[in-house]
């Protein structure tokens, strides 16, 4: 395990950080960090004011800052399912809710909140949506993805009519009460509130989780090692348009080191208690502390039998059969005695762990943060060390005397206040006791050396789970070396290829957004990103397109025009695409000018495609030379087509609007460069049909090829947005420093833009329009891969709003969306 990269938090003026208030972080699905620090004014001791930082981990200096409007200090901030939408509480009882502005992330509002006047929040969570996945480690070499990421019946904590989940929250507060929060489909908030128990007392620490039932549990305790930890089993309903919360008293245990007489008084207060997983009531860690050391406690429930006296087993044949049964806890594994813990993080990765042989695996360890700054990862069950990281502080290791000495007389160690796993727990965001925000890699191995192909396939093993999840991927990437990228990319596609046609289809464009991030990550890989982007542009583009048609009449059969439309194409190896047209019913085609005038841009698109694919023909097809941007097209059957089929509809459409043409420069006035390029295209389609084996394109289409630059003017495409994140810089071993506010100026390890010249023209790479050299408008760009498009759309007809509507929550590659200053360079 080792550093990724630290961000300072950048001081403002008269204004300090609070280290004695405890720190709070959370790590969303999508890769957005959420952390919190206190700012008091020099002036005025007793002005804090509580700030919410947020962060995409590609972009971790662009940090959107929230004066957040809490009177206390902040105790939780907890993400929902979805990654979209943050919760905050705080020592004054108040919740509130956050969600992005415009769908930016760095751009919150707080649209909805609750509270509890006077009464702490210690403990909070969304309620669950009913959706669970099970991964099965020990299916890993499994082809099928259902074998390997199962779908596990659950049911939502509250469901609507038709089974739908409701929305909302819960919390406990320090005086023993529940409430919950439901979010009504109007958007008005139902709450209400309940005590845990009919005997109120003081709960200093207590963590949620549910139960497949739709029930959920609380375990709760008053901070005292040597008072029981109380479980309570809560369900809530709604009942004449109100909410109802009903409790229940669950079997509570007590520590075992307080039963231990050589451990009684040794740690007299408990700082820690969490259930294992969000999903997995029965198991739960525990950690006992005193002012210099810890215990660290794992206890699971279980079913045992209740042992019957023999004189009632012969009373009654019915209890001699069946044995009446209890739930007990029992103490699973205990650790010795540690240093002080000052922050635990559990994984969020819900692996299956039926097989108690697995030694190590992507989620199978838990991480402890220590005062003395060190971090160890601990297997969570055994409780057994697989890693130890030991910190920015404490960076020698154990037996280096003087810089032991050193750090001794330097003040107050560095430590973790706060500390949480990313979604496949493969790294670790953590806040210390200085307000800094630190990042750690996690190796997938735990700390295992591994053979190659062991981490090879573990890592393909999570990308392919953050596939079907719908997750970000990029604590995943953190791992990937150059020399890996090309066998991932490939094991990634035969995988895929192996799925049903129906899963195929679903995950069509999210493994190519997967393939064009891997490929960012080489040198050698760079010119395959750019394919991969063009190949989704260009399937977004086809099923537009393709939507605009319309059957003549209603009474149609099965297939759309579309569908037919590529079912023709396909069958019709003709070169001339006059001769195509006659196979087409063109009522089907007749569309209004408005439409296609609005659009003409996304057609000049794939005009510009066509050509550059085909002048560089003979460039990619010559041994020896490099691999160039479009490549990867040259054997891509399926793409092939799916151009072959554009060019027919927009040569249909020419005759009806001639204005929606694509515009090509060309040296004779009676050159049909519809017809050129159509010919040619469909010739190199022949050759890479998905019905026979690939062959290589003949001398005469290479020779076509050639002349093709003087008979039209051949456009430079602007293949890749840049990308100015920081993983592309962060596949060496060395940490970046990076501090918030300042963008990072180290050179990359891959060719961010291969077209990115000073002085160039900018491109909104989704409406695929020129935005000028220094361009004024307001801008986004993506999270993941850079692509950059105006924010405000300057188009007013309908086409062109349903073709930005696709994009309005995330980019083409699935990625997120964050606003940019006017000009950028």
């Amino acid at each position: 395990m080792e550093l990724a990269y630290v961000c300072e938090w950048e001081k403002r003026p008269k204004s300090t950080h609070c280290p004695s208030i405890p720190l709070v972080c959370s790590w969303s699905c999508r890769n957005l960090v959420a952390f919190t620090t206190d700012l008091k004014s020099e002036d005025d001791d007793k002005n804090v004011s509580h700030m919410i930082h947020i962060i995409d981990t590609e972009h971790p200096w662009d940090v959107f800052s929230i004066n957040s409007g809490h009177t206390e200090v902040i105790s939780c901030l907890e993400w929902d399912q979805s990654g979209s939408r943050l919760l905050s509480a705080d020592g004054d009882g108040q919740i509130k809710c956050w969600s992005m502005s415009d769908h930016l992330v760095n751009s919150w509002e707080s649209v909805l909140s609750s509270s509890l006047d006077g009464d702490p929040i210690i403990a909070l969570s969304w309620l669950h949506n009913g959706v669970k996945l099970a991964l099965h480690v020990e299916m890993s070499g499994s082809t099928n993805f259902g074998e390997k990421f199962s779908r596990v019946k659950f049911s939502p904590s509250l469901t609507l009519f038709g089974g739908k989940p409701m929305e909302g929250w819960l919390a406990v507060t320090v005086s023993g009460l529940v409430t919950v929060s439901l979010l009504k489909p109007g958007g008005a908030l139902l709450t209400a509130s309940e005590s845990l128990c009919r005997l109120r007392g003081r709960v200093a620490l207590a963590d949620i989780a549910f139960t497949g039932g739709g029930n959920i549990v609380v375990a709760a305790t008053d901070g005292s090692s040597s008072s029981p930890v109380q479980f309570y089993k809560v369900v809530v309903s709604v009942v004449s348009e109100k909410c109802r919360i009903d409790t229940e008293l669950l079997p509570s245990l007590f520590l075992r080191c307080t039963t231990d007489p050589l451990r009684r008084e040794k740690y007299p207060a408990v700082t820690h208690l969490k259930f294992l997983t969000r999903e997995n009531s029965e198991q739960v860690l525990l950690c006992a502390s005193n002012q210099n050391g810890s215990i660290v406690e794992c206890w699971s429930l279980r079913k045992e039998g209740l042992p019957v006296n023999n004189i009632f087993q012969h009373c009654s044949p019915v209890v001699g059969e069946k044995q009446p049964t209890i739930l007990k806890w029992r103490i699973l594994t205990t650790t010795s005695d540690l240093e002080r813990v000052s922050a635990v993080a559990l994984p969020k990765l819900p692996i299956s762990i039926s097989n108690t042989e697995l030694k190590f695996c992507p989620g199978l360890g838990l991480a402890l943060a220590f005062h003395d700054g060190s971090i160890q990862i601990l297997h969570r069950l055994s409780l057994h060390t697989m890693g130890v990281f030991y910190g920015a502080s404490s960076a020698q290791r154990p037996g280096d005397e003087s810089a032991i000495k050193r750090q001794r007389t330097a003040g107050p160690t560095v430590h973790f206040k706060a500390l949480q796993f990313s979604w496949t727990s493969l790294a670790l965001a953590g806040v210390d006791n200085h307000g800094k925000l630190h990042m750690l890699r996690v190796s997938p191995s735990m700390g295992q050396v591994l053979e190659m192909n062991t981490t090879l396939r573990h890592l393909l093993f999570l990308l392919e789970y953050c596939m079907v999840t719908g997750y970000d991927w990029w604590d995943v990437l953190l791992h990937v070396q150059p020399s890996m990228v090309h066998n991932l990319v490939e094991k990634l596609h035969e995988e895929y290829m192996r799925q049903n046609q129906a899963l195929q289809q679903v995950l069509a464009t999210r493994i190519v957004a997967v393939k064009a991030s891997l490929c960012k990550l080489s040198t050698a890989t760079a010119a395959r990103a750019c394919d991969f982007h063009a190949k989704l542009l260009l399937i977004a583009i086809s099923s537009t397109l393709k939507s605009l048609l319309r059957p003549h009449v209603l009474n149609t059969p099965d297939k759309s025009p579309g569908d037919r439309l590529t079912e023709i194409c396909a069958k019709n190896t003709d070169t001339d695409i006059d001769k195509v047209m006659l196979n087409l019913k063109t009522e089907e085609f007749v569309l209004d000018g408005p439409p296609l005038q609005s659009l003409q841009q996304l057609i000049q698109w794939v005009g510009d495609f066509v050509l550059y694919l085909l002048a560089n023909l003979p460039n990619q097809v010559s041994e020896g030379s490099m691999v160039r941007p479009g490549f990867g097209f040259m054997r891509d059957g399926a793409s092939l087509g799916m151009l072959r089929e554009m060019l027919v509809m927009i040569r249909i459409w020419g005759l009806l609007k001639p204005g929606c043409l694509p515009t090509f420069t060309a040296t004779s006035d009676n050159q049909d460069s519809m017809l050129l390029l159509f010919r040619l295209l469909t010739k190199l389609w022949l050759c890479s049909r998905d019905d026979g084996a690939p062959q290589d394109p003949d001398d005469s289409l290479i020779d076509e090829c050639c002349l093709l630059p003087s008979q039209l003017l051949v456009p430079s495409m602007d293949w890749l947005p840049v990308n100015d994140g920081v993983m592309v810089k962060l596949q060496g071993k060395h940490p970046l420093r990076l501090q918030f506010g300042k963008a990072s100026s180290l050179p990359s390890n891959s060719v961010a833009s291969l077209d990115e010249t000073p002085g160039s023209q900018r491109m909104d790479n989704l409406r695929c329009v020129h935005m000028g050299v220094c361009p004024t408008e307001e801008s986004k760009a993506c999270t993941r891969c850079g692509c950059v498009t105006m924010l405000r759309s300057p188009n007013k007809t309908n086409a062109m709003k349903q073709w930005e509507q696709r994009w309005i929550k995330n980019c083409l590659c699935g990625g997120l969306w964050r606003r940019i200053p006017p000009t950028f360079t």
